[in-house]
C-alpha cells in the first residue's frame, strides 16, 4: 500500500485532495498531529515516510518546505510557486504527447492553476498545429464558483449578512497580473501574455474559460470546423476530456454543469468571422484537487483515473 502526505491539508484544495485518499483502499494517508501542523521537522517527517507528498500551503511556504525536503521525495505543489520553474514538471498529462513520461520520471510536480488549465488545453493544440501564431495577441475571461478562492471566500460568500454586491458576478486582477498569467503563457506556446480577465460568481463550483477570435488571427484560413478537429485529435482517448460537437442545446453556457466532475468539456461556436474557444470545468476538480489527484495516480503507476471517473 502506497503511502500519501498532504501538507496543509485543512485548505479547500487539501481538503478535497484528503476526501479522494481517504476513499481509496490502495492509499493509506500518513496524518500529522494537529499541533504540529506549523512544525516544519514533523512535516518533513512525513514527507520522508511518503512515497509521494502534496503541498496544499501557499506560495511561500511551498517553496519552504520543497526547498527543505530531500532530493529524492516525490512532491505534487498545488500552489503557483512553481509552475514555470524549469526544475519541476508541468503535471497536465494532457499537455503533449510526451507528457505522461516527463511526470513519471519526476519527482517535482507542480500542479496547473485552475484559469491556466482550460486556456492552455484550448490553446496549445492550435499552436502546435500551426493554426495560431505564437506571437499571437490574445484574450481570455473565465467565471468561477467563489471556491476557488479558498476558505476566507467561502466564507465571505456564505455568510448570512453578507453585502448584496456579492449577489452580482465580480471581476477581479484588474491590473492584469493575475498569478496564472506566467503558466498561461508558457504551456500554452504563446509569447504574450493574454488580456485576461477572471469572474468571480454566487455559486461554490464551476468554471468556463473563452478565448474569442478574430478569424484574422487563424492561420491556414481555418475555421470552426478545423479548430474542433485539430482539438478532436488532439485529445483523441483521454478520458477526461470531451471535445462537443454543439454548443449546449437551450444556446447557453452556465458556468456550474461540471461542478463535482473531474473532467473538461470544450466547445467550438461563434461564425465565420468570430470564434469562441469555451472550455467548462470544475475549479476544485480538472482545475485543482482532481488533477492532483491525477497526477499521484500517475507517479504511483495505477491508473491514471482511478477515483476520477
Amino acid at each position: 500500500m502506497k503511502k500519501v502526505f498532504v501538507d496543509g491539508g485543512h485548505g479547500t484544495t487539501g481538503l478535497i485532495i484528503h476526501e479522494y485518499i481517504c476513499k481509496r483502499d490502495d492509499l493509506e494517508l500518513i496524518e500529522i498531529d494537529s499541533e504540529k501542523r506549523k512544525d516544519i521537522t514533523a512535516r518533513l517527517d512525513c514527507i520522508s515516510e511518503a512515497d509521494v507528498s502534496i503541498l496544499c500551503l501557499p506560495d511561500d511556504a511551498a517553496k519552504e518546505i520543497a526547498a527543505a525536503a530531500p532530493k529524492d521525495a516525490v512532491l505534487i505543489d498545488t500552489s503557483s510557486a512553481h509552475r514555470t520553474d524549469d526544475e519541476w514538471t508541468y503535471g497536465m498529462s494532457e499537455l503533449a504527447e510526451d507528457q505522461r513520461a516527463k511526470i513519471i520520471s519526476s519527482k517535482r510536480i507542480s500542479n496547473p492553476g485552475c484559469h491556466a488549465s482550460g486556456f492552455i488545453l484550448l490553446i496549445r493544440p492550435l499552436v502546435d498545429a500551426g493554426l495560431l501564431s505564437e506571437d499571437a495577441l490574445l484574450s481570455a475571461f473565465c467565471i468561477t464558483g467563489y471556491s476557488g478562492g479558498g476558505k476566507s471566500m467561502i466564507a465571505r460568500y456564505e455568510t448570512a449578512d453578507r453585502p448584496s454586491e456579492l449577489d452580482s458576478p465580480a471581476q477581479y486582477a484588474l491590473g492584469q497580473t493575475h498569478k496564472h498569467l506566467p503558466e498561461m503563457i508558457k504551456m500554452s506556446g504563446i509569447k504574450n501574455a493574454p488580456c485576461f480577465s477572471p469572474i468571480v460568481g454566487d455559486f461554490p463550483r464551476g468554471m468556463v474559460m473563452t478565448v474569442p477570435l478574430h478569424r484574422a488571427q487563424l492561420n491556414k484560413s481555418a475555421g470552426t470546423n478545423e479548430i474542433r478537429e485539430v482539438l478532436k485529435k488532439r485529445y483523441a482517448g483521454e478520458k477526461l476530456l470531451t471535445v462537443s460537437d454543439n454548443i449546449p442545446a437551450d444556446g447557453f453556457m452556465y458556468s456550474n454543469p461540471m461542478a463535482g466532475s473531474n473532467g473538461m468539456q470544450m466547445y467550438v461556436s461563434g461564425n465565420e468571422d468570430r470564434i469562441l474557444l469555451m472550455a467548462s470545468y470544475d475549479n476544485l476538480g480538472k482545475g485543482a484537487s482532481g488533477a492532483a489527484v491525477q497526477n499521484l495516480n500517475i507517479l504511483l503507476g495505477t491508473d491514471e483515473y482511478t477515483g476520477l471517473m
